[in-house]
């Protein structure tokens, strides 16, 4: 069976020291479900087991046994050309992501010819209840959508997202410290309002402070509007 046969191909790819470090970076991830594989070679796998007739068995096979299945899973669905098929299959995965590498390296190459539909798919995908598929949406945000012609609506939805969930949260923060550095006109005043949770908030200013993209006089100019932590 593929699923059988992607899980060997795995196995025998699998470094113990590179594992040790991936746990360090994922550490909702059960470490007993993690190989130790490199991403570069998850996607070349994934690249081989796409062009076979029974992928279909392996993309039903849910929910898997490893995080490195995850993260082929979704590489394969990268490999999809048509939009409607790329987008099924990726609403059908999207409820098994359970760690922030697999959702952040996600990103089919389709959804960029198709800016409109995905964003429209991503307002939905906020108002889900699962951690991941709201943070999913907030990084393609990030990573198509901070542009003139979207900026100011994803700015304005991500400052609505009210979460408890630490990965959600970051993934805010992380939007808008990008944002500080491709639309300061409209992110900046986010801050200056102090309309983000503290927690959020502070890490935007954090991560700005710390990306080389951000002017040193901004930089200054926001470390002056940290907050206190709430009690």
């Amino acid at each position: 069976m593929i699923t059988d046969e992607i899980r060997a191909s795995l196995i025998e790819q699998s470094d113990g020291k590179y594992k040790a470090f991936q746990g360090s970076l994922i550490p909702n991830q059960n470490e007993t479900a993690m190989l130790g594989v490199r991403v570069p070679v998850m996607r070349k796998l994934a690249k081989e087991f796409a062009k076979r007739e029974d992928v279909e068995l392996f993309l039903r096979d849910v929910p898997h046994t490893y995080y490195e299945e995850n993260a082929v899973h979704s590489f394969i669905i990268e490999q999809i050309k048509d939009f409607d098929r790329c987008m099924a299959e990726t609403e059908a995965f999207l409820p098994y992501i359970e760690n922030w590498a697999v959702c952040d390296c996600f990103s089919p190459k389709v959804f960029q010819k198709h800016k409109a539909e995905v964003f429209e798919k991503c307002k939905v995908w906020l108002q889900s209840e699962h951690t991941y598929t709201v943070r999913y949406a907030l990084v393609l945000f990030l990573k198509f959508y901070l542009e003139r012609e979207y900026a100011e609506d994803v700015l304005r939805l991500a400052a609505s997202v009210d979460s408890g969930e630490y990965y959600i949260n970051m993934a805010v923060s992380w939007l808008f410290a990008e944002a500080v550095g491709k639309c300061p006109e409209l992110a900046v005043p986010y801050i200056e309002q102090n309309v983000l949770k503290t927690e959020v908030h502070n890490k935007a200013i954090q991560k700005s402070v710390e990306s080389r993209r951000v002017p040193e006089e901004t930089k200054a100019y926001l470390k002056t509007m940290k907050r206190k932590k709430e009690l």
